[in-house]
């Protein structure tokens, strides 16, 4: 397996032998929700001694309907998300979708996230390198997995080298996401750190979020335990105290009770993966 840059966030070592973990709920709902939810997360992450990095979007600029609810925005999400790592000592990420987010972002959060969509938008993804965050850069659903040289190459030109990749499947177009396992390698051999993003891997795109049929949870451990055997760097699972209740892709996001019973097997196979001692 490739060797690839280390990238530092917030002390988090991506990249290296350890595990880590990006977690949050899809978007910002409301604060004090978020609070126990940042809160909860933390606990886990600890007991499991994995490294978190807690996820959450102020917009989502995708939603298949202007009916679905889209987020805070950006100045009370941000404003969030500051208090979150503040008063929980966390690393922060959040996405972009327009390059004036860019900086704003910035003075906030660790990690600024290119969605998949938007990935090969030059000036959203220079606007972002050019703010010296750690950029983690989503796998295009129509993008083949050596094909995000690309973007990532878009990151060098304007002097960015602290960049994370992330897979969340193939074949976008109809309903369906696609994960190949050979993407894995794939992204790790550009030469930076992969992550999984297991839980969008699994939305049934068409059908309604809040629909118990917009998502597939029961491939979920056979998807997350595929990628960390194939050797990912990080795994991007999006939890929620009451999916059902989620405002934004409530049939795939995770339960926030039944998170840590999840991650410990797959802590388990990272560290046969690595060969790292029990």
């Amino acid at each position: 397996m490739k060797n690839v840059k280390h990238v530092n966030v917030a002390g988090i070592d991506c990249g290296s032998d350890d595990l880590f973990l990006i977690s949050g709920p899809c978007v910002i709902e409301e604060e004090s929700m978020m609070m126990k939810t940042a809160e909860r997360l933390k606990g886990i992450a600890a007991k499991l001694d994995l490294p978190l990095i807690f996820k959450s979007s102020f917009t989502k600029d995708n939603r298949s309907s202007l009916d679905y609810y889209q987020g805070p925005g950006i100045d009370e999400g941000l404003r969030i998300l500051a208090k979150i790592k503040a008063e929980l000592d966390l690393p922060v990420l959040t996405d972009i979708h327009y390059p004036k987010h860019a900086a704003p972002a910035a003075e906030v959060v660790d990690v600024i996230q290119i969605p998949a969509y938007l990935c090969m938008q030059t000036e959203l993804i220079t606007e972002a390198a050019k703010t010296g965050c750690v950029i983690n850069v989503k796998h295009g659903q129509f993008i083949a997995p050596e094909g995000m040289i690309k973007p990532v190459q878009k990151i060098e030109a304007v002097g960015g080298d602290k960049i994370i990749l992330t897979e969340r499947g193939y074949t976008f177009g109809y309903n369906d996401l696609i994960v190949d396992p050979r993407s894995f390698f794939m992204l790790r051999e550009v030469g930076y750190p992969v992550v999984f993003d297991v839980t969008h891997t699994i939305r049934k795109y068409g059908i309604p979020s809040k629909d118990p049929r917009g998502g597939t949870r029961q491939y979920l451990n056979v998807l997350a335990r595929a990628g960390i055997a194939a050797g990912v760097d990080g795994l991007f699972v999006e939890a929620h105290p009451n999916p059902p209740d989620a405002l934004c892709d409530a049939a795939s996001q995770y339960y926030l009770d039944d998170l840590a019973e999840f991650l410990q097997p797959l802590i388990e196979i990272h560290r046969l993966v690595r060969k790292l001692p029990h």
